[in-house]
């Protein structure tokens, strides 16, 4: 079955994608994009996430929950120098670039399996451009990940991608420039997500053996995240990046400061 990668500039072959995807750096995507206006994005948004987490006082163990190439992490070790990290990624490529980019920080564990993990151990998790990546029974368990590694009075900070709106609209468009017709590049697909109904039906492969994960962007809505954020955790905080005043109906990012709930 063909369908358009997230990545490249037109629809292939699903096999093919997948296979270029794995051998291309994740930096290449992000923050070594060919558009500057992508790479200062995707930049500020991790900039942005540890803003969030200046409230929270003396961490002893932080886990960078779907960690990528482990850039995060190295602003995680300047805010919290005294901090234990932990750098959990399961997608072995991305695993051992993570590897290399955080050979210097002394600091930094690295964990492929998170159920290996203590019940409780950890006092803050970041999690950033994860969540619209995976199916519904990955978010659940992840969420269930959450609830049981922090502690009594843990908090997460979780950086979603809006895909709704006007948001889907000029992404949309910045898509169809590189790759015209793809399942996130489509005018069908990129005006229903405008008008609040993003597709329901999203390709799904794997990332690493037994891992579903949907490539695109598009289809995911952080309004239904939000949803089980609120029921599962004390939603502390809201809030938008790059530009907070903007609000999520404008921003390309959305944040979520999340509490664990007491007895859950």
């Amino acid at each position: 079955m063909a369908v358009g990668c997230a990545f490249l500039a037109t629809p292939v072959n699903c096999q093919n994608c997948l296979l270029i995807i794995k051998t291309m750096a994740y930096s290449t995507i992000t923050l070594k994009d060919r558009n500057p206006i992508k790479r200062w994005l995707q930049r500020r948004r991790l900039i942005d996430a540890t803003r969030i987490a200046y409230g929270i006082s003396n961490p002893q163990c932080i886990l960078d929950f779907g960690s990528g190439n482990g850039e995060l992490c190295k602003l995680i070790a300047l805010q919290f120098p005294t901090a234990k990290i932990v750098c959990y990624e399961p997608a072995p490529s991305l695993m051992a670039e993570a590897k290399v980019n955080l050979a210097k920080l002394s600091q930094v564990d690295f964990c492929t399996d998170v159920t290996k993990l203590s019940d409780g151990s950890v006092d803050i998790i970041f999690c950033l451009e994860v969540f619209e990546h995976l199916p519904k029974a990955e978010i659940k368990n992840a969420l269930g990940q959450f609830n049981r590694l922090l502690n009594s009075e843990g908090s997460a900070v979780i950086g979603v991608p809006i895909e709704i709106g006007i948001p889907a609209l000029y992404k949309g468009i910045f898509r169809m420039s590189r790759r015209f017709g793809a399942f996130d590049a489509s005018i069908k697909n990129i005006l229903l997500a405008t008008l609040g109904f993003p597709p329901k039906e999203r390709p799904v492969s794997e990332i690493a053996p037994g891992f579903a994960f949907h490539y695109e962007h598009m289809g995911f809505d952080y309004r239904n995240l939000q949803a089980l954020l609120h029921r599962q955790f004390k939603l502390k905080k809201v809030t938008s990046s790059p530009f907070s005043i903007f609000g999520l109906w404008l921003s390309p990012e959305s944040y979520f400061l999340i509490q664990k709930l007491n007895g859950f």
